[in-house]
C-alpha cells in the first residue's frame, strides 16, 4: 500500500476536502453516448420559451458606482448605468440627446449624469427622445428591461435565481464575450457531460445521474443531476452533487444540492452585446458565484472577500475562456 493510499484510508469522511483516484484523461468512461445534441436542443428549447419579461443583465452590481457611470451595450443598444443619491440604480440611453456625446463619460453630480461635452444634465426623468428604462439591483447584479429587444410581456421585476440566503457568504462576477448568440452559451452549460473531458483541471469523477429526457418535461424534473468533484489540486477535490436549471432564457444556474456549501449557485447569464465590426454576433457571459457554507472557518473566509473574489473570477475566466471557444464553434457550425 502506498502513503497516499494509506492517508485515503485514515482521511476523514466528513471533511469537505477528499482524496480520489481516477484513471488517466484517456481513459476515462466516454460521455458522447449519454450526450445526446437532441437532447441538449429540446432543454435549450424549452428555456426560451420561459418568460424572461424582457430583462437584461447589464453587469456587475459593483461595477455601478456612486462615483462614475456605467457604460454597456445591450442588442446593439447603447446603455449607461450610474447611482442615484439614494444609492439606487439608474439606466437609460449611453447617448446625450444633445449631440449623442457618451454618456459613460459623463460626470456624476448629486446623483445625476452631466455631460462633458456642453454640460446638459439628465437624471431619473425623461428629458426629450432620452428616457431611463426600468432598472433592478438584486445586490450582485445589475438588470435593465429593454421591451424593444425582448419583445416579451414585459414584468415588473426579472427572474433572480434563488440564492442562499442568510449567514456568510462570497459573491463574486466575472465577465468575458464571445462571438456567437446566448443560446449557444445556454447549450454550453446544458452539456455537463463535457466537464471532466474539456476542463480536467477543474473536474474530475463526472457522473450525470439523471437528465430530462423528451420534449415535454415537468417543470420539476427540468434539471440536470450532476455528480463531481471539483479539483484543487493533484487528485484532492470537493466531491459534491449540483443540478442545472434554466430559469429563464438567457440563465443556467448551477446549484449544489449535496456536499460542501450546498446552496451555493453558479449564475451564468448570457445578454446579447449585438454584431461586431465584423457583422457577426457578439455575447457576454456575465456569471455570478455566490457561495455560502455553514462551517465556522467560512465566516473567516467571508471577511476575506475582497482578496477572495479575484481567485474566484480567475478561476470563472480559465473555464469560459474553452467553454466560450465551444460556444462559438457552435455558432460558427449553425451559421
Amino acid at each position: 500500500m502506498t502513503v497516499s493510499q494509506r492517508i485515503a484510508g485514515l482521511w476523514p469522511r466528513r471533511w469537505p476536502v477528499q482524496p480520489f483516484r481516477e484513471p488517466s484523461w484517456a481513459n476515462q468512461e466516454p460521455t458522447y453516448r449519454d450526450c445526446s445534441p437532441a437532447l441538449i436542443e429540446a432543454a435549450g428549447k424549452r428555456a426560451s420559451a420561459r418568460p424572461s419579461g424582457n430583462w437584461f443583465v447589464l453587469g456587475a452590481s459593483r461595477s455601478v458606482r456612486p462615483d462614475r457611470p456605467f457604460g454597456v451595450t445591450v442588442g446593439g443598444r447603447e446603455l449607461v448605468a450610474w447611482r442615484d443619491r439614494d444609492g439606487g440604480v439608474r439606466v437609460g440611453p449611453g447617448a446625450c440627446p444633445h449631440l449623442g456625446a457618451p454618456l459613460a463619460d459623463a460626470r456624476l453630480h448629486r446623483g445625476e449624469l452631466v455631460c462633458r461635452w456642453h454640460g446638459l444634465r439628465l437624471g431619473g426623468d425623461r428629458r426629450g427622445a432620452w428616457s431611463p428604462v426600468p432598472a433592478h439591483d438584486d445586490g450582485v447584479l445589475v438588470w435593465a428591461r429593454l421591451d424593444e429587444i425582448g419583445r416579451e410581456q414585459p414584468t415588473e421585476r426579472p427572474v433572480v435565481p434563488a440564492r442562499p440566503g442568510g449567514g456568510a457568504r462570497i459573491d463574486a462576477v466575472a465577465t468575458l464575450s464571445g462571438v456567437c448568440e446566448p443560446e449557444d452559451v445556454v447549450a454550453n452549460r446544458l452539456d455537463p457531460w463535457h466537464g471532466a473531458w474539456f476542463h480536467p483541471y477543474s473536474f474530475a469523477r463526472l457522473r450525470v445521474l439523471s437528465a430530462p429526457r423528451g420534449v415535454e418535461v415537468a417543470e420539476e424534473d427540468d434539471r440536470f443531476l450532476v455528480e463531481v468533484t471539483f479539483r484543487l489540486a493533484g487528485r484532492w477535490g470537493v466531491p459534491v452533487v449540483a443540478e442545472f436549471v434554466c430559469p429563464e432564457p438567457r440563465t443556467v444556474v448551477m446549484r449544489i444540492v449535496e456536499g460542501e456549501g450546498a446552496g451555493s449557485v453558479v449564475e451564468t447569464h448570457a445578454t446579447p452585446l449585438g454584431p461586431g465590426a465584423d457583422g457577426r454576433p457578439r455575447t457576454a457571459v456575465i456569471e455570478a458565484t455566490i457561495a455560502a457554507s455553514e462551517r465556522p472557518g467560512f465566516a473567516v473566509a467571508a471577511k476575506l472577500a475582497p482578496a477572495i473574489r479575484p481567485l474566484v473570477r480567475h478561476t470563472a475566466a480559465r473555464l469560459w475562456r474553452d467553454d466560450l471557444a465551444y460556444a462559438e464553434r457552435r455558432y460558427a457550425l449553425r451559421a
